[in-house]
Parts: structure tokens; C-alpha cells; sequence
């Protein structure tokens, strides 16, 4: 009777101990996420690149730990554990970045000035083939579960679809507007794209590929950057009014906005912290905590470099990504003096 007593003791010990183990596993990811979103965002370190000619996207692969910047008419690849250039993807004329289809090891560069996409083998860093596309593909998203790549078209105003492991158009859907970034929910089928002409969001439908809800984006005038929280459904669109709008996905109701900078163009949100982030031309990456799924906070408006407007995020260590370059004096009736030869940089920031 007393071996019973004891061995049910023991038996009610290890599922209590389970169950604190379990909470404290829950507890500590809660807390580590609460911290890292109170905690400042602040420079790391620059990683030099140097040569000349503009810039635009910058996409992360977190898993291979990689950052491709678009630089002139190349892509730059660099390593984010060692901060360095690894190697360049060149032949992509008038680039404007790259969409990483990770499992299928290939990547898809819109270059801009012949009206392609490159199909790059991420390994070799090669163009191994190319794909007609509307005028000026300038934007481009991979979904995974379909292997489809959407490429949108800036002055076709339209998205052209390639299937990924073809290698080959499978649809051109009108958009009627200037395209710009894009984001997509796998669970609903849908992605969704700023026109930034019209001020308007779209929803495509993947199976159908055809345009299947246009929302107005107001109080937000002519969005740019787009990002996209899975778990409550909500977008956010820098807006060229100096304001980040929080929508629902599934309404297309703005539900809370914030003000940021001027000069926004890129956008990312961290599901782990719950940060969403805005970054714009006037030197600033504004970054608002999503305390409920109908209200954001400003929580730290990031100072970085005049002329640093896009950025990419890895959802693995946190940190955001911009480019960046030094700038002469303008002359009288510029906007922006010219870039000075060789300064063309990446800034990480971390917290």
C-alpha cells in the first residue's frame, strides 16, 4: 500500500513539474517578445559596399542567412552573420529587387529597364534564364504554398504570376493603378498590393488570379510600403501623407493610424515583438507597437541617415536593414545633391 501511495506521489509530481515547465516555456517566449519590443532600436554597424548607381529593395533570407540589396544593375549579397559581401548577381538592367523562393533554392530579380524578371540560381548567384513581363516590373512577392511569384508592374499597372517551378507565366491580372509593394495571407488565399496612384488597396485572389476587393485607404494617400500581420489579420501601408494605417485584411476597414516621416517607402512588421515599421526618406524609421488588434503606438521614432527610405527585416534576429549613401550639397533647384562615388552602404539596427 505504501509502494502505491508513493509511486502516485511521484506520478502527480512529474505532470505537476511538466506543466510549470510547459508555462514557464510560454512565459519566457511572452516576456522575451515583451522585452525585445521595449527595448530602442540603435545602430549596430554599417557594412560597406561602395561602387556607384542608385538603389531600391533589399530582401532577407532568414534561414540562409543572407540580405540581397539592389545596387545599379546588380544585386548585392551579403552574409548577415559576418556582415560582409559574400557576391553579386549581375545581368539585371534597371533592378529593382528579388524575391527568394528559399525552397526552391532560386530567386526572381525585376529588372526594370528590358521589362523581365531574371530567374537566379541562389547558388551559383546566376541568371539561368529570363521571363517577359508588363512595363517596368518593379515590386515582386513569393508565395510559397502555391509557388507562385506575383510581379507587379509599375507602369503596366499590372501583376504579372509565374509559376516558380516552371519558370513560366500562368497569369497577367490589370490592376488599373501604379503598383508598389506587396503582401499576401496564405490561409485566405489572398495578396494584396498598394496602388499608389489611387490610394487604394487590392486584394487578388490566387486561385482565380483575378482582383477580387479594392479598398480606399483613407485617412492614407498614395501607400508605398506594405506589411502584413498573419495571426489578427491586420495590414500596414506607409502612406505618402506621413502616416502608417493599421487595415483589416479581411474588410478592408482602416482601424488606427500613426503618424511618421516624410519620404516613406518601405514597411515591415515583426509577429514575435508585434513592432510595425516605417521607413522614409527624411531620416527617420518609424516604429509602432500593435497593442490590440484596433490600436497602434508609436513607441520610438528611429533616427538614421536622410536618403535611408528602404528596408527589410529579419524576422529571425530582429534587426532591420537600410541602405544608405552620402549625399553632396544640392544644387540650386534639386531636391537631392548627387550621390557621392563609393559610399553606398547598408545600416543595421538591432535591439
Amino acid at each position: 500500500m505504501m509502494k502505491a501511495v508513493t509511486l502516485s506521489f511521484h506520478i502527480a509530481r512529474f505532470a505537476i513539474m511538466q506543466n510549470l515547465s510547459v508555462l514557464f516555456s510560454l512565459g519566457f517566449g511572452l516576456l522575451s517578445g515583451t522585452l525585445l519590443a521595449a527595448t530602442p532600436y540603435r545602430l549596430e554597424s554599417e557594412i560597406k559596399i561602395g561602387s556607384d548607381g542608385g538603389w531600391d529593395y533589399l530582401s532577407v533570407d532568414a534561414p540562409a542567412h543572407r540580405l540581397y540589396v539592389s545596387h545599379g544593375n546588380s544585386i548585392v549579397v551579403i552574409d548577415t552573420q559576418k556582415n560582409s559581401v559574400v557576391g553579386e548577381i549581375a545581368d539585371t538592367p534597371g533592378v529593382h529587387g528579388i524575391a527568394i523562393a528559399g525552397d526552391l533554392k532560386k530567386g526572381f530579380s525585376t529588372n526594370g529597364r528590358e521589362n523581365k524578371v531574371g530567374v537566379v540560381d541562389l547558388v551559383s548567384l546566376k541568371t539561368v534564364t529570363k521571363i517577359e513581363t508588363g512595363a517596368n516590373p518593379d515590386g515582386m512577392l513569393y508565395v510559397p504554398g502555391i509557388h507562385e511569384v506575383y510581379i507587379f508592374n509599375g507602369r503596366g499597372q499590372s501583376a504579372t504570376v509565374i509559376d516558380a517551378r516552371e519558370d513560366k507565366v500562368v497569369a497577367t491580372i490589370p490592376l488599373n493603378g501604379k503598383p508598389e509593394f506587396g503582401a499576401f495571407d496564405e490561409s485566405a488565399g489572398r495578396v494584396f498590393n498598394n496602388l499608389e496612384d489611387k490610394s487604394e488597396l487590392v486584394a487578388i485572389d490566387t486561385k482565380t488570379h483575378a482582383v477580387a476587393n479594392r479598398w480606399p485607404i483613407a485617412p492614407g494617400e498614395e501607400a508605398s510600403g506594405l506589411a502584413y500581420d498573419a495571426k489578427n489579420h491586420r495590414l500596414f501601408l506607409g502612406c505618402g501623407n506621413k502616416m502608417m494605417v493599421m487595415m483589416d485584411s479581411a474588410t478592408g476597414k482602416v482601424v488606427d493610424h500613426v503618424a511618421i516621416g516624410d519620404g516613406v517607402d518601405a514597411a515591415a512588421y515583426d509577429p514575435t515583438t508585434q513592432l510595425a515599421f516605417a521607413s522614409c526618406g527624411d531620416g527617420t524609421v518609424t516604429i509602432a507597437h500593435e497593442d490590440s488588434p484596433d490600436h497602434l503606438t508609436v513607441v520610438q521614432t528611429l533616427k538614421t541617415e536622410r536618403g535611408a527610405r528602404t528596408m527589410t527585416l529579419d524576422p529571425e534576429t530582429h534587426k532591420i536593414y537600410l541602405a544608405s549613401a552620402k549625399f553632396q550639397e544640392p544644387a540650386p533647384g534639386e531636391r537631392r545633391g548627387r550621390m557621392v562615388a563609393g559610399s553606398f552602404k547598408v545600416l543595421v539596427y538591432g535591439n
